[in-house]
């Protein structure tokens, strides 16, 4: 089953803040395309 999708956009918020991560290395990290990290985030 799929996790919650505001829980993950948390997630990739905040390591993207704590890490100073690009979309590109945060999808990269969470196993996702870059694309999906731009629409979670947004």
């Amino acid at each position: 089953m799929k996790e919650n999708i505001e829980e993950r956009a948390c997630r990739l918020a905040v390591y993207m803040i704590e890490n100073r991560a690009t979309v590109r290395a945060a999808a990269q990290k969470f196993g996702i395309s870059k694309s999906t990290v731009h629409i979670e985030v947004t």
